[in-house]
């Protein structure tokens, strides 16, 4: 992918190339990841990394700028050249959630009117925190704020997350195919590595689920900037209805993860084309088949 056609990230631009496209669409997308083992196959940084690969062809396309990737999150595998910034076992954070929201006070101080964070790091209490995060500042800035992992936007394509496994393998694959080399993977069971086996991974399937991203986060990063107060409120409280869902399953299971079981089985397969349509009682109405 050639992330110099039509230049979106933020940290290449000169002040009147970030005027012109703020004037255009003042959307700022941050993609998330981390430094973790992603098996023998896949590069360490590989979360943030393909995170920004897909802000970066969603802000081509539907307009808005890409910040520089943030390699830093909560939780992550204990393997080799990992670094976990913050436990994965608790919903406290200091680093993290503090940096987000400062990233928020900044991007509308500078004059951005909404933010998507793209996480491409989904441990349980990453993904909470930055939704937490994203829904909190919506309300409190007064612009809409997404935050959520990439699968999300994918569910009804097949994609519901994994691990250096079929899924990340073949965005990966697509994304930045010099990334990946699988011939290292040999015979199951594959170290550090979740989901469906990535010797299955293919460029084409990469393709066909980052399209389904792309197409959607481009309409959001343009939709964005145009709500008007009552739809980020109810924006807000579709985004709140997930996670309150999420934390009450954690809560009243002692699992952490309990608030993803029905991922699998289709529950939230709506989810991301009710969002680009704004359907967001529909969402809140979603949120109770987890």
């Amino acid at each position: 992918m050639n992330a110099t056609k039509n230049e979106v990230r933020l940290e290449w631009l000169r002040p009147r190339a970030i005027e012109a496209a703020q004037a255009a669409c003042p959307t700022l997308l941050q993609p998330l990841g981390t430094i973790e083992w992603h098996g023998l196959h896949n590069v360490v940084g590989l979360d943030a990394v393909k995170a920004h690969l897909l802000c970066i062809a969603a802000a081509q396309r539907g307009g808005g700028l890409v910040a520089p990737p943030l390699f830093g999150g909560m939780g992550g595998l204990d393997q080799p050249y990992t670094f976990v910034i913050e436990p994965e076992d608790t919903f406290q954070t200091v680093l993290v959630r503090g940096w987000f929201e400062r990233l928020c006070w900044e991007a509308v101080r500078q004059g951005f009117r909404a933010m998507i964070f793209l996480t491409g790091h989904y441990g349980a209490v990453q993904q909470v925190v930055v939704r937490e995060t994203a829904v909190r500042m919506t309300r409190l800035l007064g612009v809409p704020i997404l935050g959520i992992p990439e699968y999300f936007l994918a569910l009804d394509a097949g994609y519901i997350g994994d691990h250096a496994g079929w899924g990340e393998t073949s965005l990966m694959l697509h994304l930045a195919p010099d990334s990946v080399d699988q011939s290292q993977l040999g015979e199951p069971p594959h170290k550090g590595v979740g989901g469906r086996d990535p010797r299955e991974a293919t460029a084409a399937d990469g393709k066909r689920i980052a399209e389904v991203i792309i197409t959607r986060l481009a309409d959001l990063a343009r939709q964005m900037p145009t709500w008007d107060a009552d739809t980020c409120r109810r924006f807000a409280d579709a985004e709140a209805a997930l996670l309150s869902r999420q934390l009450t399953l954690a809560a009243s299971e002692k699992l952490i993860w309990a608030g993803w079981r029905n991922i699998g089985a289709g529950a939230l397969h709506p989810y991301a084309a009710l969002l680009v349509e704004r359907k967001f009682d529909e969402i809140i109405a979603l949120a109770e088949k987890l």
